[in-house]
């Protein structure tokens, strides 16, 4: 078994035929290795000839070379949680405070302790994988821009204020948008030369027409990738899952992202494609049985909408997990297409519309009403997706 620690510019790794009975002893004793990624580091994990590799996925593209590289050469990859690895770590094997060398270690003595599939991660496919890379280059450059426009809005109040909080959009057909591609030099507007012709500003300077040009770049980028996206989901294998998403209203990027996460649907489920639902005695009454949608539970935990508590004596305290990106793209619908009553134009948001129409006359806090409305949105899409796939197959 080989486990790998990955790093910026290399990996440690530790080999163990079988596990060392005092892996504290051990963790002393052994001659670590740690390999650069070059052509060199390369040919030396190759040569190490394992047949198992077990990976904690820290930093997609610092592992995503290893995992690529090992992958071709018929290593069969593994991938360890953070929080599980780093219980395993502390309780188990009890080794010294973390580092790659530990870490290493800890992750090669995992697979002689867990060989039953539900301890490892499930590897997305590899459209999928292309799906979630497109999604996090589009979050990237959406944040890039941004501070970009802001420099770009802050010098046109004083060189072209008529158009320094004008909006405008990319056109269907990809054309950068109106105003921005104007200031680069790229498109013509009558409109535009008509007003800053009467304008009272100072005049433009190069650096405007910089950053125009570099925000057209950006934009021509974001299309492109929008135009990879909307293939990937016209696969057929994503039929039920975008039939479910287009009764919700969400968009192309939401249904991506949230695609991304949590296909497929049956990692939730039970062998028959049912929901997983455990009966349990209450706390509170002994004699009652409580019911856990654990199905229903994991997949919000997914999508960041399950809290998870962490108590120890008085102290009550919850962490929320799961994909943070998920939840601002729900709660962001919430607030564009549950709240504003006109844009309540399907089943799904006027049924949502009206609870949180009632929270706020009630006189919760904006904020509380959202999250709940986001939390429910979630349960709803969830039996939304496992009716679609039902009827799909």
């Amino acid at each position: 078994m080989l486990g790998v620690d990955v790093s910026k510019r290399s990996v440690s790794v530790c080999l163990l035929e079988q596990k060392p009975s005092e892996p504290r002893q051990f963790y002393y004793k052994y001659d670590f290795k740690t390999f650069n990624a070059d052509a060199s580091g390369i040919k030396s994990i190759l040569e190490l000839k394992s047949d198992v590799a077990l990976i904690e996925p820290t930093g997609t593209n610092y592992s995503k070379l290893w995992v690529s590289i090992l992958s071709e050469n018929g290593v069969t990859i593994k991938f360890v949680g953070h929080s599980e690895l780093r219980k395993y770590r502390e309780s188990h094997l009890r080794l010294p405070d973390k580092d790659d060398n530990a870490d290493a270690l800890a992750l090669a003595c995992y697979a002689f302790d867990y060989t039953s599939t539900n301890r490892y991660l499930k590897i997305r496919d590899a459209t999928t994988s292309k799906l979630r890379e497109l999604i996090l280059r589009l979050h990237h450059l959406n944040r890039v821009q941004s501070p970009i426009i802001n420099r770009l809005r802050q010098d046109l109040a004083w060189q072209f204020p008529e158009v320094a909080l004008s909006r405008s959009a990319r056109s269907r057909s990809g054309d950068v948008p109106l105003l921005w591609g104007w200031l680069a030099g790229e498109r013509t507007s009558k409109k535009y030369d008509i007003k800053y012709l009467n304008s009272v500003g100072l005049g433009l300077t190069n650096t405007v027409k910089r950053h125009a040009q570099r925000i057209c770049d950006l934009q021509r980028e974001e299309y492109e990738i929008e135009n990879n996206i909307k293939e990937i989901l016209d696969s057929s294998k994503y039929l039920a899952y975008i039939k479910a998403f287009n009764i919700f209203g969400f968009g192309i990027r939401t249904q991506a992202l949230i695609l991304s996460q949590i296909y497929p649907l049956s990692n939730f489920l039970n062998e028959d494609g049912t929901p997983i639902v455990e009966f349990h005695r209450s706390k509170n009454n002994p004699k009652k049985q409580s019911k856990r949608r654990l199905s229903e539970r994991r997949f919000q935990k997914v999508l960041g909408l399950a809290p998870t508590e962490e108590s120890s004596g008085d102290k009550k305290k919850k962490k929320v997990v799961g994909s943070a990106l998920c939840r601002r793209a729900i709660w962001l619908w919430v607030f564009t297409h549950v709240e504003p009553t006109k844009y309540r134009t399907n089943e799904i948001t006027q049924k949502l519309g009206a609870i949180l129409d009632k929270e706020k006359a009630g006189g919760r806090p904006a904020r509380l009403v959202r999250s709940r409305i986001s939390v429910r949105a979630c349960k709803m899409l969830f039996n939304q997706l496992v009716l679609e796939i039902r009827q799909y197959n």
